[in-house]
């Protein structure tokens, strides 16, 4: 595990163990969402009306600092849904990331696509405080995971009806897959902090043939966007390239306008009627 892993781990443990004083499970089992069926990000990212970008909002990154700090969720989020992202990704991570479950609570309030939260998830409390915030879909790491705990956690998300994303670093990390939904291979070493999308194009022969697969980090352009979808990605998250613009919404609308252009479209062969419905 890296340094800024083990150290958001720490404080995410203390700041868990707080919350389970202050909102017991009982209270958020009497949540709206609680009983709420999710939305399935697996199904609308394999929508072929759909362009596969998963539209992150994050005002705070550990190795870019301060990206976009007074970003407002509510007006990004629905932009970002009309501009045409398959789903949405909020940071509830509030220490490096800026991000609250709040603004989890928000999005879903003002949206219907999915919407994965993007969190670091260690015990199971954190699932169900993602089922009663309006969370569709939870990220689990598996560098700050062993297996069991994996299972468990992803486990317990299913069985509320919530989808697993996990979250792979490199090959050593593929026995992890065994629990997802959705599998995201992240760009970024975790030892230099580089990133390359060369990283998810070598993992993607591996991954099995079956799992819905989605991209993370580095995906700067629409023309590697593109490339991305063609070599068999199904969803690519985006957050910093949009949020550090001083219009993220249009950053987006552009972004997918420009990749759908250069995405060659299914013929009315292979564009059945699997995953059209919401």
């Amino acid at each position: 595990m890296s340094d800024i892993l083990s150290t958001i781990a720490a404080g995410k443990l203390k700041e868990v163990a707080e919350r389970e004083q202050l909102y017991p499970v009982k209270l958020l089992e009497r949540s709206l969402y609680f009983a709420t069926q999710p939305v399935s990000f697996k199904r609308y990212l394999l929508r072929k009306d759909k362009c596969g970008v998963i539209a992150e909002f994050k005002r705070f990154s550990p190795s870019r600092g301060a990206i976009n700090p007074h970003a407002d969720v509510a007006a990004i989020s629905i932009g970002y849904m009309q501009a045409g992202a398959s789903a949405l990704s909020i940071l509830a991570e509030k220490t490096h990331f800026g991000g609250s479950l709040e603004h989890v609570r928000k999005a879903r309030q003002l949206n219907y696509c999915p919407i994965l939260q993007k969190d670091f998830m260690l015990k199971p409390y954190q699932i169900l405080e993602a089922k009663a915030y309006g969370s569709d879909a939870i990220l689990l790491i598996a560098s700050l995971l062993t297996l069991e705990q994996t299972k468990e956690l992803a486990t317990l998300a299913q069985s509320l009806g919530m989808e697993v994303v996990v979250e792979l670093h490199n090959p050593q990390e593929l026995e992890y897959a065994q629990f997802a939904d959705v599998v995201g291979v992240n760009n970024r070493n975790l030892k230099t902090m580089t990133v390359s999308v060369d990283n998810a194009l070598g993992m993607l022969p591996q991954l099995p043939k079956e799992v819905v697969k989605i991209a993370e980090s580095g995906i700067s352009s629409p023309e590697v966007a593109a490339m991305l979808r063609q070599e068999g990605f199904n969803g690519l998250l985006i957050g910093e390239h949009f949020m550090r613009e001083a219009d993220p919404v249009k950053a987006c609308r552009d972004f997918i306008a420009k990749m759908q252009f250069l995405t060659p479209k299914p013929t009315i062969a292979n564009n059945g009627g699997e995953g059209l419905r919401a």
